[in-house]
């Protein structure tokens, strides 16, 4: 069965940088397209980015374009999300989740979901 463990979050000022990793366990990652999805208090789970299971079909959101990058080590079994130029609107629970059906910016398409890690933006 397949586990995603999130990490990386925490709390940085406007303009820095994290990377959040998403660890599989379980099961390899391999065939999984991957999905960052964000959740900011009192609002719905939006797509982030997206990377196909060959690394090569990807997806951002218009809100993250030029700041975010998102990235897979299919050997380590896991995939990244490189944030840079962080704004307070980026704050949110940042959640990663699996799909054997291919990505899409739909959640419902994916089946395992990490437990979040928390973003904060903040002076």
């Amino acid at each position: 069965q397949l586990q995603l463990v999130e990490s990386g979050g925490g709390l940085v000022q406007p303009g820095g940088s994290l990377r959040l990793s998403c660890a599989a366990a379980g099961s390899t990652l391999d065939y999984f397209a991957i999905g960052w999805f964000r959740q900011a208090p009192g609002k719905e789970r939006d797509i982030v980015a997206a990377v196909g299971w060959r690394g090569v079909n990807i997806y951002y959101a218009d809100s993250v374009k030029g700041r975010f990058t998102i990235s897979r080590d299919n050997a380590k079994n896991t995939v990244y999300l490189q944030m840079n130029s962080l704004k307070p609107e980026d704050t949110a629970v940042y959640y990663c989740a699996a799909s054997r059906y291919g990505w899409s910016v739909r959640s419902d398409n994916y089946d395992h979901w990490g437990q979040g890690t928390q973003v904060t933006v903040s002076s």
